[in-house]
């Protein structure tokens, strides 16, 4: 026996091709584990299925609570913005920290925004080979990282997937680099599962995430960025990295004995879609936000890039468009690297600004008094008369392509969410369409999508998107699990990823002192070998 609980999860997949490519053969291991096991359907977080999804499943806390949702926040009590990583990150502990305290054995491998623990009592790699490099490759305890530099060095795809201008051979090498960091991340799983028998071991790979989001263009023919003489090239390139994957899993579930294995894919990922580079303009056009005054003693470069700035917003729609990619290249290396963005707003003249949560999802904090330094909405029913309306002059929007609503909803996240990290989390949650997609193509020289949003209060308001992203983020995600007294088929509900924390705590008799999931019956009847 290796481990008595194996998880292994898959970052950012489409449930949907999962299911379809275990049906048709293109992954055997993940068909056979559906065929003996317990498959349920998973939901992310509403508003929050972006930057906080691993967070929430390995705390089995909200956001309100554990008080991450993007990697660049607003600092409370101030117009700042800063990166959560460079302090606690997540302010709730994750259930194998509680699994180790009470002395259970535990290998924690490339969870996604996590952070190294040097008192677990076991072992724990911190972005060996992850997505969300935030912290950069460490490990626990000394002797593991040692044996991980000398025995499989770098992992093939680098720390970071973001690039532009990709040429269809660059595509070929980049999902040929993450096949072979899924052979190395199997090999390195292989490596510590075999030596002792584990408590709990979990292993995510993080190589599906950067697929989606580099190469959905290339997978589906429906995106404006597909290239029928590019994929005659590449080939599909998520069925590449998920083929890889699955053989990957199989390799690991032959060395598992008869563990409880629990595959989860905590959430999912299809087409880039939605307006959210739109939403500062659309505020603006609302009259409910201020851009941001020029900074005082300026540069003579940096006021002349606002000058240019000035003369851009008066341009007609259809002159913006045909000059943006003029306009990105020269803008391109003007702020200095590694610097936080700002507001892009004037918070002392705004009832409400946008903040970072994703671009699936966009996040409206509101200028509350007593909240924020210069707040200008007083709270209670002011703040709940404003929202209303706003709201409403959002859900007026339509996408111009199809006459159709550009957002989906707006949440009042006070509504859904409770806990004493409320506040660090944006007020409002615009939910975008996701019925056209909008990605751009990363091919080189590819043009990129120009999304438009119009209605009677804000006029048209349009933007191309040359984001280096074809596929994002959707919360649906699913699980297997198979092992003794588990009970096969399919699950009759869906299942929140807050539920996985209190159950794989549950399993050894340890209760999370909070939780806003609850325990899985099915797998708290399983038998731990």
């Amino acid at each position: 026996m290796t481990a008595r609980l194996l998880v292994l999860g898959i970052d950012a997949a489409n449930p949907a091709l999962l299911t379809q490519w275990a049906g048709d053969g293109t992954l055997p291991n993940l068909s056979r584990l559906m065929a003996r096991g317990l498959v349920g359907a998973t939901h992310s977080l509403a508003g929050f299925f972006v930057g906080s999804t691993w967070p929430s499943f390995y705390t089995g806390v909200t956001p309100a609570r554990h008080g991450l949702h993007y990697q660049v926040q607003l600092r409370p009590g101030t117009y700042e913005l800063y990166r959560p990583a460079a302090g606690e990150l997540v302010k709730a502990k994750p259930f194998w920290s509680h699994l180790s305290r009470a002395g259970r054995r535990v290998a924690v491998l490339d969870v996604p925004l996590s952070r190294l623990d040097p008192s677990l009592h076991g072992m724990q790699v911190v972005e060996w080979g992850g997505h969300d490099a935030v912290y950069g490759f460490q490990a626990w305890p000394p002797e593991a990282e040692a044996a991980i530099r000398s025995r499989f060095g770098r992992h093939p795809a680098g720390p970071s997937c973001d690039a532009a201008g990709r040429s269809p051979g660059d595509y070929l090498a980049f999902t040929d680099a993450l096949v072979r960091g899924v052979r190395a991340k199997t090999d390195l799983t292989l490596h510590f599962l075999r030596q002792e028998p584990w408590d709990l071991f979990i292993q995510v790979f993080t190589e599906a995430h950067c697929a989606g989001h580099q190469c959905w263009h290339l997978h589906a023919p429906t995106h404006p960025g597909y290239d029928p003489a590019a994929v005659r090239v590449t080939g599909d390139p998520l069925r590449q990295v998920y083929a890889a994957i699955d053989a990957a899993i199989g390799e690991v579930l032959g060395q598992a004995g008869d563990a409880l294995v629990v595959v989860i894919v905590p959430h999912g990922m299809s087409h880039w879609y939605g307006a959210q580079l739109l939403l500062p303009e659309i505020l603006f056009r609302l009259g409910v936000a201020r851009p941001p005054p020029p900074p005082p003693a300026e540069s003579p470069a940096r006021a002349g890039l606002c000058v240019v700035a000035g003369v851009w917003r008066q341009l007609p729609d259809s002159i913006r468009r045909r000059l943006a990619p003029l306009r990105d290249r020269l803008l391109r290396g003007t702020e200095p690297a590694g610097r936080l963005p700002t507001l892009g707003a004037d918070p002392g003249a705004s009832s409400c600004f946008p903040v970072g949560n994703g671009l699936a999802v966009g996040g409206i904090r509101l200028n509350l008094r007593g909240r924020e330094p210069r707040g200008l909405l007083e709270s209670g029913t002011p703040a709940d008369e404003f929202c209303e309306h706003l709201t409403a002059a959002l859900l007026e929007i339509v996408d111009q392509r199809t006459g159709r609503p550009l957002v989906r909803r707006v949440l009042q996240t006070a509504d859904f969410y409770a806990g004493e990290h409320l506040d660090d989390l944006p007020d409002l949650l615009v939910e975008w369409s996701d019925e056209v997609p909008t990605g751009s193509s990363l091919i080189a020289g590819g043009a990129g999508a120009v999304v438009r949003a119009h209605s009677l209060r804000i006029g048209n308001v349009e933007g191309v998107n040359h984001y280096g992203r074809t596929g994002e983020h959707r919360p649906e995600g699913m699980f297997i699990a198979t092992g003794p007294g588990v009970p096969p088929g399919l699950l009759d509900r869906v299942v929140s990823i807050l539920d996985f924390a209190p159950t794989f705590a549950g399993l050894f008799g340890v209760e999370l002192p909070q939780r806003d999931g609850a325990p899985l019956a099915e797998l708290l009847r399983s038998e731990l070998p």
